[in-house]
């Protein structure tokens, strides 16, 4: 309510200035027919001339009035050019401050909730370097001030930041407008005061800013690495510390543009996700999922079975797996694409040189102008009393200790409700074990909606696994033969006997034993690093898992692409990561699919939007795969089809995504989507009956109307006749609107 008032006061003053032409006043011409009047005040009351001038302009400044240009050659015309500059400088600066202010209260939090997203980059940009970008626009008179107030306080700049910035980088363009007032006789038009060459003196001016800060920039390097040497010349161009996703891609970007590349991998090449990821889980997972559906056959008609089979088979073939995928991350291929691979520890010496204990014992070190830094992460492992007396395994150290098992552990703790957890949980339920999943936060896959973690407990319990959410691991103990897991849940302690456990609460980057202490580079977690992957040294980057904020193959390939092209060449051109659009899949039964924002997200995030959804039991081939249960769940800008964000719960729902990510990476909206043929039938026309769900929620009911009245027009407004008959209903799913 006070927001309409204060609107209301605004557009009333604005309405005044233009219906008693106050506006003509304003004018070089105007200013020209009444300066002695003025004169002749300024004499008589030169305090009370001065402060109504003063507030007046003030006023036309805080509301965004046409004519401060004109009163500021008033002002050198009255007052001189002394007091002239003065008056004009504190006026302008409050008046300008006034606007900014007006313009956020008035606008800031919707234009936010609206463009929260896309401002983004901006926001973190007025953030860091507000005061240079202000500046350099005060200094540059081509771009109207008033705009400049007003989009300003749109942004999270600091209102005192505004106010002295401006002060400061308006100053140039008062002087010069004050002293042509002046010589107000002497003026034809206002173009006439800023000459080309004063245009591009202001410029300059406006550029200084932004080349100091870079000066800025080349002096904290020098600093940083003042007490180094730098090598004269260089063994490699790029020297890559780890061979998992980030470092593969890494060093294959560099040898593909010719740059000499060693790449650095103490254990095995590929990384976690390879040898104890995605890979093997993904292996796992399609074979629990066989016997699930073998124990389901009833369901398509056949005879249901239970499957029998030899849990070590089934982690032979796991091992299989990983052994027909290893030749793509293999030393052998990455040699035959001009990448040096050394098998050994890497150290960093300093910022140029690396240390290699090779794992044949031999020590070389090899100097690079600049080094990335991929090391991956490994599984936590909570800090329980008694957790390394009753044993573990981990997402890593699983897949050789059960190969080694004749049959499913039998009685299974999984730690932690994360994607890692959960689709171990599901896996070794359908494969025989008891499993007890035991999560410390209310609910599982907490980074999800609510309604998505209970659809997955649901589907976890649905296979036999014990949900527990809400207890916390307290310690573990070993009574004879027998391992326990002590949990508190609402104050009162609890007990679970188990022969297994499994930690999956998380990953924690390896940071130690690489050199980063003695070179003093920040870690927090993760090594910090700035939007372009650099680390505290310009020339050493980091990229995966070791630099996060996500812990995905496929960001860390994502990563890659930059962390190369900067360390290349960054003499030339610098970019920024681009997180904006990130999906991931959590691969259980069925499979949970994100990208951008979902409903959580932007409530925290205070980011209006709509919600759009289809259920996935009125798919055709749903129905026919016996697959009927989900939803596609789609956020977009309210009253627009801009997708904000998308969650796929149901069977292929990360192979669906891939539609969505597209989408949205070249700003197409639902509407495109919808107006996309999809064969029939398959699982991606969920997507497209998704954004038809969004249009008929859209639908233009006025104009829909006036469509029936105009149809009911063209039949002559006759009664139905029997000929007419009722419409013949057509089954063929050609005819099917989305």
């Amino acid at each position: 309510m006070k927001k309409a008032y204060l609107l209301m006061v605004i557009t009333a003053l604005v309405v005044g200035f233009f219906f008693f032409d106050l506006d003509r006043l304003l004018t070089l011409e105007g200013l020209k027919q009444g300066p002695a009047q003025l004169e002749a005040w300024r004499t008589d009351q030169p305090m009370v001339i001065g402060g109504a001038f003063l507030l007046l302009y003030v006023l036309v400044t805080a509301l965004s009035l046409p004519g401060a240009a004109v009163m500021t050659l008033a002002a050198g015309a009255l007052f001189g050019l002394l007091w002239g500059t003065i008056i004009v400088s504190f006026a302008s600066t409050v008046g300008a401050t006034l606007a900014f202010l007006i313009s956020r209260y008035l606008l800031h939090d919707t234009v936010q909730k609206r463009f929260g997203d896309r401002l983004k980059p901006i926001n973190e940009g007025i953030k860091k370097d507000g005061a240079f970008y202000l500046f350099t626009l005060r200094l540059v008179p081509v771009f109207p001030f008033f705009l400049i107030n007003l989009l300003m306080g749109l942004t999270p700049i600091r209102a005192l930041t505004f106010f002295w910035v401006s002060q400061v980088g308006m100053l140039a363009g008062t002087l010069v407008y004050v002293n042509a007032g002046t010589q107000l006789a002497q003026l034809d038009s206002l173009s006439g005061i800023l000459s080309p060459s004063l245009l591009l003196s202001f410029a300059l001016l406006g550029v200084f800013p932004l080349l100091a800060k870079k000066l800025l920039a080349v002096i904290k390097a020098r600093r940083v690495y003042a007490g180094y040497q730098k090598p004269s010349h260089f063994d490699r161009n790029l020297i890559v510390i780890g061979a998992g996703a980030g470092g593969l891609v890494t060093a294959y970007i560099a040898a593909a543009v010719k740059a000499k590349v060693t790449l650095i991998e103490a254990h095995k090449m590929g990384g976690d996700c390879l040898n104890y990821g995605c890979v093997p889980s993904k292996a796992l997972i399609k074979s629990a999922k066989l016997a699930h559906q073998m124990r389901q056959a009833d369901h398509y008609g056949l005879e249901a079975t239970s499957p029998h089979f030899s849990f070590r088979k089934v982690m032979a073939r796991v091992h299989e797996v990983i052994r027909q995928v290893e030749p793509h991350d293999s030393i052998e291929r990455y040699e035959g694409l001009g990448v040096e691979v050394i098998q050994g520890y890497a150290r960093l010496v300093d910022p140029w040189t690396v240390e290699i204990k090779r794992n044949d014992g031999s020590v070389q070190q090899l100097t690079s102008r600049s080094i990335v830094l991929a090391t991956g992460a490994r599984p936590f492992i909570p800090p329980l009393p008694g957790i390394k007396e009753v044993g573990y395994v981990t997402s890593d150290t699983l897949w050789d200790e059960f190969a080694k098992l004749d049959e499913a552990p039998k009685r299974l703790v999984v730690l932690g409700g994360g994607p890692i957890g959960c689709e171990l949980a599901q896996s070794f339920a359908r494969l025989g074990s008891q499993v007890t999943q035991v999560e410390m936060a209310p609910r599982i896959l907490i980074r999800e909606d609510e309604e998505v973690s209970e659809f997955a407990k649901a589907s976890l319990q649905g296979d036999g696994v014990a949900v527990l959410t809400n207890h916390k691991a307290l310690r573990c103990e070993k009574q004879g033969g027998t391992k326990r897991l002590i949990m508190e849940y609402e104050g009162v302690e609890k007990i679970i006997e188990f022969d297994t456990l499994l930690c999956a609460v998380g990953r924690v980057a390896r940071l130690q034993g690489y050199g980063l202490e003695e070179l003093g580079i920040e870690t927090n977690r993760t090594i910090v690093t700035n939007d372009y992957l650099e680390t505290l040294y310009p020339n050493i980057y980091a990229a995966g898992d070791v630099a996060g904020p996500y812990q995905f193959t496929h960001t860390a390939a994502h990563q890659a692409w930059y962390a190369a092209v900067n360390a290349l060449f960054s003499q030339f051109k610098r970019f920024k990561v681009d997180y904006r659009i990130i999906p991931w899949t959590t691969f259980i039964d069925p499979e949970v699919a994100q990208v951008g924002l979902n409903e959580q997200e932007a409530k925290k995030k205070g980011i209006a939007f709509e919600v759009t959804r289809y259920g996935l039991e009125d798919l055709d081939r749903a129905i026919t795969d016996g697959a009927a249960h989900g939803f596609v769940k789609v956020l977009t800008e309210p009253g627009k089809d801009r997708i904000l964000g998308v969650t796929i719960v149901g069977k292929h729902g990360g192979d669906l995504m891939a539609e969505f990510v597209l989408a949205m990476k070249h700003g197409l909206g639902l509407s495109k989507i919808l107006g996309t043929i999809h064969a029939y039938p398959i699982w991606a026309e969920a997507n497209k009956y998704a954004a038809g769900e969004w249009k008929r929620a859209h639908a233009p009911e006025r104009v829909l109307i006036w469509l029936e009245k105009y149809h009911q027009w063209r039949r002559g407004n006759a009664k139905t006749s029997p000929a007419d008959g009722p419409a013949t209903k057509h089954s063929d799913a050609s005819d099917r609107l989305g």
